[in-house]
């Protein structure tokens, strides 16, 4: 007789399927509880910078570029108008104090000139014959006070005689009286000749004073007019470099005309062009270093020209000690200009990092060096070296630090 024989629930089939789906249900638990969903970005590791963190020291500092100028340069300006008849030095010539560079004609000076030494001359003339017609008054004055008192005299003898006369009735008292009349009128003459002799004295001294203030004043204008002529020859008011000469034979020149520049060789200076972000922090006695042919020379900022042109100032410095052998005028050089002191801090250096995330993640290779995963920091303070950082990494750290324009926004960083 047949028997029914019944299937069993396990099977081998339903093993494996009812495995299988498990298998299947764990991998999707496994994707959705620990799997990296992180977007992810396969980049060469040798088209990037990586650059480490590290400990040391951040100095407070900016590099500015300045020009190498001399400590003094002094203007020359046409003292006088006039048009350049000739030139005696060029641009770049080496000079001594008082050597001529160029002489100016002016004829309109000159004839002034001319007019006024022929003033003078008149006026001595004019001196010289006033003085002798009032010598020549006081010698008749002189003489006719001499011959009036010679008069005076000999109407005093005859009176005196006279009236020892009329007393013993010799003399008719008529006469007598005529006499002394006489005496009377001749002492009254010699009196005002006497004041009038005084007052022509007088006069004459302030006439001669006169003359001699005119013609002081005259020569002191002919003076002035010989050095104003003298100024048409423009000289070196000091040795140095002739550095420039800025007119031409027939250039016409009109006073106080700047028409060149000598500079002092005896010392240098440098003139660096700021960022106007610096203008708070930039003052006179900031101290600066310059590199020169492999050493380091220390100055200090004399002077800061506050005024602001293209988003840039000028500030002016001048070695501390000893300046180097070899400077020239314009040339062009580095200088480290400190801004504040140094501290101990975490140090990134720069990079083109900084444009594409402000500063405010960086991507940080891991240890196995196979990925680099971006990281949220905070930077500090910046040097032209370094980054200060404030948050987010350690000493050791390595960073890519160059451009991040390609990475888009990944997570993730692949090699």
């Amino acid at each position: 007789m047949d028997r029914k024989i019944e299937k069993k629930f396990w099977n081998k089939k339903r093993i494996l399927m009812i495995g299988g789906g498990a298998v299947v249900a764990l991998l999707l638990i496994y994707a959705l509880i620990f799997a990296d969903h992180r977007a992810t970005l396969n980049v060469e590791k040798d088209k990037i910078t990586i650059s480490p963190v590290k400990k040391g020291t951040f100095d407070v500092y900016i590099a500015v570029t300045a020009v190498v100028m001399p400590l003094k340069t002094i203007r020359l300006d046409a003292i006088e108008a006039g048009y350049v008849s000739r030139k005696y030095l060029e641009g770049g010539s080496m000079v001594k104090q008082g050597d001529s560079i160029l002489k100016l004609d002016n004829q309109h000076m000159v004839m002034q000139f001319v007019t006024q030494e022929t003033e003078i001359y008149r006026l001595r003339n004019d001196l010289q014959n006033t003085r002798l017609n009032i010598r020549k008054e006081d010698f008749l004055e002189q003489q006719a006070i001499s011959e009036l008192n010679a008069r005076i005299d000999a109407a005093q003898d005859l009176y005196d005689r006279n009236k020892q006369l009329v007393d013993e009735k010799i003399v008719a008292r008529q006469e007598f009286n005529k006499n002394k009349f006489d005496l009377e009128g001749l002492l009254k003459q010699r009196a005002i000749k006497l004041e009038s002799q005084e007052y022509q004295r007088e006069n004459a001294k302030m006439q001669i004073a006169q003359l001699e203030g005119t013609l002081a004043r005259t020569q002191r204008n002919l003076d002035l007019m010989k050095e104003n002529l003298n100024s048409l020859i423009v000289r070196a008011p000091v040795s140095g470099q002739l550095s420039s000469i800025d007119v031409e034979i027939g250039s016409s020149i009109t006073a106080g005309q700047n028409i060149g520049q000598i500079d002092d060789l005896n010392g240098f200076k440098l003139r660096a062009d700021i960022d106007e972000h610096y203008v708070s922090q930039v003052f006179a006695g900031l101290k600066a270093s310059f590199e020169f042919d492999g050493k380091s020379y220390a100055m200090v900022i004399t002077k800061v020209y506050p005024e602001v042109k293209n988003g840039r100032f000028q500030a002016d410095m001048t070695f501390e000690k000893e300046t180097p052998a070899g400077i020239r005028r314009g040339q062009s050089t580095p200088i480290r200009l400190v801004l504040g002191k140094s501290a101990e801090a975490l140090l990134l250096p720069l990079g083109g990092f900084f444009s594409d995330t402000g500063g405010n993640w960086v991507y940080v290779v891991d240890k196995n060096g196979k990925q680099a995963v971006k990281r949220n920091i905070s930077l500090g303070r910046k040097n032209p070296l370094y980054f200060e950082i404030l948050e987010g990494l350690q000493p050791g750290d390595q960073v890519i630090t160059s451009s991040y324009e390609n990475f888009g926004n990944k997570d993730v960083l692949a090699f």
